[in-house]
């Protein structure tokens, strides 16, 4: 039987830090060299390769294991293979200590991967394989910066009864989780020597103005509405840039912004939103999208047969929400009900001395493949 912990410490080794995060060239870039490894771990145990190419030298992997008869359902399990860089090149190395694994994407979410490769690979050596379900595991590729791997792989037509989609969930099952819209606001003013301010508009005086109301009236809007399970709204001025030097009045400057979003909320309405909150208050700035595709709430009906029975094979009666966007949403978005999970913490995701506990590694590779186990 393979073991989850083996293949997280292989996993950890081969880098696979999104490309964007890297210069062009840097030799730990990529999720290539994850990618393959899998595929070959997986195709000595038996299952079906394909790499589904979505970015130059990026590609998605599917590993499939097929039923015994005909297939009547599929179920995917969707972790992503890239991580975010470290500041440290030890944070490549996987170490143990007090019963943690240490190391890059140990939690986010080489984790999610090895948790569920294992289990996968482990019901296709058994006896147990299923009748009527298809099995996918899913490697996708660029969850931290475009979901460019979970976007093809919806745009391809690829269709299931559910997607489990690994992140960092302390094992609880999740069937809701915040959308995220960035945005850009910029304001223009006319630039004046700093001895004669009167004769210029200072753009980021006018920012400022713009900065205060975003993050008490508009904020205190935004915690009126709240999701039972996610909680309320945010808004977060993550930059903000304007003017030359000192001497000079300023004539532009621009924010960049962090929109959380709940389910029922879209990013048209978000925008109708701050322009008339702008107008009524008298501010003028324009304002672009800083991200290239939706990045919508999710919610998943939780008394969906699926769901119902991973939830019992998990031993939990109630499902939870998170505050982060992930490929969940993406998938669902395509039609495929989708719920998230796996082991280790949110906590310790892009630190520096990422960590995941072995216990919560083991529980879950066991609590994946019970499941799996159930299936018809």
């Amino acid at each position: 039987m393979m073991q989850a912990k083996k293949l997280l410490r292989e996993l950890i080794a081969l880098p696979s830090v999104n490309n964007a995060l890297l210069p062009a060239g840097d030799p730990r870039a990529g999720e290539v060299r994850v990618a393959e490894f899998l595929a070959a771990t997986a195709a000595a145990a038996g299952l079906d390769i394909e790499f589904q190419e979505v970015l130059p030298g990026r590609n998605n992997l599917l590993a499939t294991l097929s039923p015994a008869g005909v297939v009547k359902r599929r179920v995917v399990l969707g972790p992503h293979l890239d991580t975010v860089n470290a500041a440290a090149e030890e944070q490549f190395t996987p170490t143990e200590k007090g019963g943690r694994i240490y190391g890059r994407g140990a939690c986010d979410t080489k984790g999610s991967v090895a948790a569920m490769l294992t289990a996968v690979i482990n019901l296709a050596q058994s006896k147990d394989r299923p009748k009527e379900t298809e099995i996918v595991f899913a490697g996708l590729i660029d969850e931290e910066i475009g979901q460019a791997g979970s976007r093809a792989l919806a745009a391809s037509g690829f269709r299931a009864d559910l997607a489990i989609v690994g992140e960092p969930t302390l094992l609880k099952v999740v069937t809701a989780h915040k959308g995220n819209l960035w945005l850009q606001l910029e304001t223009r003013g006319k630039a004046a020597h700093g001895s004669c301010p009167e004769l210029g508009r200072n753009a980021v005086h006018s920012m400022a103005r713009i900065v205060d109301l975003l993050g008490t009236k508009y904020a205190a809007i935004l915690r009126q509405r709240r999701h039972p399970l996610l909680g309320c709204a945010t808004i977060n001025v993550g930059t903000i840039r304007g003017g030359v030097q000192a001497n000079i009045v300023p004539a532009q400057c621009s924010i960049t912004v962090d929109r959380r979003t709940l389910p029922g909320e879209t990013d048209g309405g978000v925008w109708d939103e701050l322009k008339s909150l702008l107008k009524k208050h008298g501010l003028k700035a324009t304002l672009a999208n800083e991200k290239t595709g939706p990045c919508l709430p999710m919610e998943t009906d939780p008394r969906l047969p699926l769901i119902r029975q991973f939830l019992k094979t998990a031993g939990q009666r109630k499902t939870y929400g998170v505050k982060y966007f992930c490929d969940a949403s993406v998938l669902s978005q395509a039609g495929i009900p989708s719920i998230v999970f796996g082991p280790g913490d949110v906590a310790q995701a892009h630190t520096s001395d990422e960590w995941i506990a072995e216990d919560s590694l083991e529980r879950g590779t066991a609590l994946l493949t019970k499941f799996l186990r159930s299936l018809p």
